[in-house]
């Protein structure tokens, strides 16, 4: 085996590493503030890393032309966690501090006539550790966005299938979730391609809006968990760029992630039902699809439709529900149901307002009046068969 062209150096070099690993760490002591606040466990594992990059310069410097994984030589003496204890900054700042420090050793370290060959080997070390630093820092971060995005899709997951406790809010915590006052959530089909684009589109989206969300694609579904806003509708216009053409539904809104199953499992019954009104907005509101809900099987949307509009018209008094019922019939002519209820049509009138004040929906709406027509009924059948 021939010899090192630079054997004398190469010993010097060995000899005086772990007096500059001492030297860097003195270093770091005295010009970073975040090293000293550390704790010891941490400044422990930066000072072995230093070390391990004094050593990796040396046997770098030995086979200058060997492959060498420098990031497994240098940050492998490291447990993963401390990527997550120090940033990228910090860890630059680290790195340049103990290349400073050797820089100012090579006079000391180097045999005389070689202080030039170090020099230029102590540079292009320095490229290759900058390089493993970017790597290390890159591979955690896309470890980090895999593990994220698998916690969050568990979290979406469980509230759209009405899953969500405890665990579902603390796997939500640590994605970031603040529990927002005010949650809906809003369905649509996800559009062909990339998942993660379309989950980066509704984030940046979300920014915008200054609301929170927990997001993701189930099958061909775009589920959005948006928090920080009482207005669904504004909500889910906010949001409906990255939607797929179709209809998008909006849950109305609950006061936490624990709640928002509702939310979800309304918008889900109104995005299947939302086929039956063709006229119907995009986005639409769950609520407003109350009565193709009802008609497509939702028990949620019967029971809202009875007990938001039948019962509080019943309570109301017999002249409400009966004087609605006779409006419909008589294709909401004021006139005919006056005539069929042997009343003054200002009567008719008046009683319809009531009807409005009570209800929130108002009988002279083309609208309006299906969803009433179909709370009549379903009312009816409730009363008829209290068990159903």
């Amino acid at each position: 085996m021939e010899p090192h062209p630079h054997s004398a150096t190469l010993k010097r070099l060995e000899k005086s590493s772990g007096a500059l690993a001492a030297q860097a760490i003195t270093r770091m002591d005295e010009t970073l503030p975040w090293y000293r606040a550390m704790p010891p466990e941490n400044r422990s594992w930066i000072g072995l890393v230093a070390q391990a990059g004094i050593a990796a310069f040396t046997e770098w410097f030995r086979h200058p032309d060997a492959p060498q994984a420098i990031s497994t030589d240098v940050f492998g003496t490291a447990p993963r966690e401390l990527t997550r204890a120090i940033t990228l900054r910090q860890t630059v700042e680290m790195v340049r501090t103990t290349i400073e420090v050797m820089e100012s050793a090579i006079d000391e370290v180097a045999a005389p006539g070689d202080e030039s060959i170090l020099r230029e080997a102590l540079l292009v070390y320095a490229r290759e550790i900058a390089f493993a630093t970017a790597q290390v820092y890159a591979q955690a971060a896309e470890a980090r966005g895999a593990w994220d995005a698998r916690l969050e899709s568990l979290v979406v997951n469980a509230v759209l299938s009405g899953e969500a406790d405890e665990g579902a809010v603390s796997r939500a915590a640590a994605l970031g979730w603040s529990s927002p006052e005010h949650v809906c959530v809003v369905l649509g089909t996800a559009p062909d391609g990339d998942s993660e684009l379309t989950v980066e589109a509704i984030r940046r989206a979300s920014r915008h809006a200054k609301l929170q969300v927990l997001t993701g694609v189930l099958g061909n579904r775009l589920v959005v968990i948006a928090g920080g806003s009482d207005n669904p509708l504004a909500v889910a216009k906010s949001l409906i760029g990255p939607f797929a053409a179709g209809a998008v539904v909006a849950g109305p809104v609950v006061p936490d992630l624990l709640a928002a199953t509702r939310s979800a499992q309304a918008a889900a019954a109104g995005l299947k039902a939302c086929s039956a009104w063709q006229d119907a907005p995009r986005p639409v509101l769950a609520d407003d699809l109350l009565p193709e809900r009802a008609i497509a099987g939702d028990p949620a949307a019967r029971e809202q439709l009875v007990e938001e509009i039948y019962r509080p018209l019943e309570e109301a008094g017999s002249a409400l529900l009966e004087t609605l019922s006779v409006y419909l019939e008589q294709a909401s002519s004021l006139e005919g149901a006056a005539r069929m209820l042997f009343v003054h049509p200002n009567t008719v009138r008046y009683r319809l307002r009531r009807v409005t004040d009570v209800t929130g929906w108002s009988p002279s709406d083309v609208r309006s009046a299906f969803t009433l027509r179909i709370a009549l009924i379903l009312g009816r059948l409730a009363e008829a068969d209290p068990q159903s």
